[in-house]
């Protein structure tokens, strides 16, 4: 039943009634949500809202996608400065700081009141939580949350004759392991790359991933600090230029993230380093048999988390918050969480999605569903500070900068690291 005939029932009960539609108390949410519209995403969201709505019948969800992270931002908060706002929605976990610093959104700490819900708060994997907490308190909640990982051919594997159950695990593996993957023709072209990673979109997101597995992290929990120009950080950036140039196992110069996965697909590139959020896609639509790991490392493993977080706008009323939050709650419970994870490849958010039938059955079937969650033991923090679309402006043309061979690593993040800290010189 959708809201307007579910709208008339209640009114013509009221009418038999002999009271006002009114007296109903219904309340209605209005929740921005970042799928493109008509995709896949949006009947899996539609189906658990319409399930909330059963259990819920005062309470109407009305579910607007909004393309990408950065158009839900934009529209959530045109929203709230219009005279029909939303109550909450799904962002980016690193929007945290714009967010409080526009005065938007509520702690959740100050909406729960029961040890039931202080419970729920608490039953988040820690590392999930990192993009979400700020002077003490929690202001987003982790619901499409992803980490990267790494996609690899199995067939490809065997036909270089390389154990396809051991991909690389170190930097110097993912080298001499890429370079036997990569195949050329008659004419000395490449037909088949060893391995590809995106630097368009996020590349701050890849970027976060080899500085972690070089031991450095790109900013401070308070987003007041950035550390691009740390020796670490220039020699991951070093690294990543040498794959496409000085090892040539994957293209030099820029490889597009929106391509990237029907690259893999159609079987351009035997590795690619992507989100785990394609995972159910990838499983779907192979022809070939392919495994997923964890990334390789250098001094350690590692990976920012990544992907959205619920936050609930303070420009709304009690009942409008109350409602926000119960629905938070429902999206986010173990039994919701482990649906959404397995008909997405996003991770289940907490311990007790995966304790549920639904992951425990899933995890045996199809091991690949638990490496994102593994791979949280080695996770960071996504880069996260205020200024943040402009730091991270900063960070990606440097990256690109440099991959493409217009400046040196080393110049390319000390130039990023000079314009983030004039960007960041006013909340230190």
């Amino acid at each position: 039943m959708n809201r307007f005939t579910k709208h008339l029932a209640t009114a013509g009960i009221a009418s038999i009634l002999g009271f006002s539609a009114v007296a109903s108390a219904e309340t209605d949410l209005t929740m921005y949500y970042p799928v493109a519209v008509g995709g896949a995403l949006t009947k899996i969201v539609d189906g658990m809202v319409e399930k909330f709505e059963s259990q819920n019948p005062g309470i109407n969800v009305n579910a607007i996608y909004a393309g990408n992270y950065n158009d839900a931002r934009v529209k959530a908060l045109a929203a709230l400065q219009s005279g029909d706002p939303a109550q909450l929605s799904v962002m980016f976990s690193i929007d945290i700081h714009a967010l409080r610093n526009l005065d938007a959104i509520v702690a959740f700490d100050d909406l729960i009141s029961t040890d039931a819900e202080r419970k729920w708060l608490d039953s988040f994997y820690p590392a999930l939580m990192e993009n979400g907490k700020a002077d003490g308190k929690t202001w987003g909640v982790p619901f499409q949350r992803s980490t990267i990982v790494m996609y690899y051919n199995k067939d490809m594997f065997r036909a270089a004759g390389l154990d396809p159950e051991k991909p690389p695990t170190t930097w110097e593996e993912f080298a001499s392991v890429g370079k036997k993957l990569v195949k050329k023709n008659a004419s000395g072209n490449v037909e088949q790359w060893g391995a590809m990673i995106p630097s368009t979109g996020y590349p701050y997101w890849m970027f976060g991933a080899l500085t972690k597995q070089n031991s450095e992290v790109l900013m401070n929990q308070a987003g007041t600090e950035t550390y691009f120009d740390n020796p670490g950080v220039i020699a991951a950036l070093e690294y990543w230029y040498d794959l496409g140039n000085k090892h040539a196992i994957m293209p030099s110069g820029v490889i597009e993230w929106g391509t990237l996965r029907q690259n893999f697909l159609d079987q351009k590139t035997a590795i690619m380093w992507h989100s785990t959020g394609n995972l159910t896609t990838v499983k779907n639509k192979a022809s070939f048999d392919f495994g997923v790991a964890k990334l390789p490392g250098n001094t350690e493993l590692g990976s920012p988390t990544g992907g959205g977080n619920f936050y609930i706008f303070k420009k709304s009323s009690a009942d409008e918050k109350a409602a926000a939050l119960k629905l938070v709650k429902f999206m986010t419970s173990a039994e919701q969480a482990a649906h959404w994870s397995k008909a997405t490849g996003y991770m289940g958010v907490g311990p007790g999605a995966y304790e549920t039938d639904t992951l425990k059955a899933y995890v045996k079937e199809f091991p690949p569903a638990a490496v994102a969650r593994d791979q949280l033991t080695h996770a960071t923090a996504e880069l996260s500070t205020h200024e943040a679309g402009r730091v991270r402006k900063f960070l990606d043309d440097a990256i690109q900068a440099a991959l493409t061979g217009q400046m040196s690593a080393k110049d390319a993040m000390t130039d990023a690291q000079k314009q983030a800290k004039l960007a960041l010189r006013r909340y230190q």
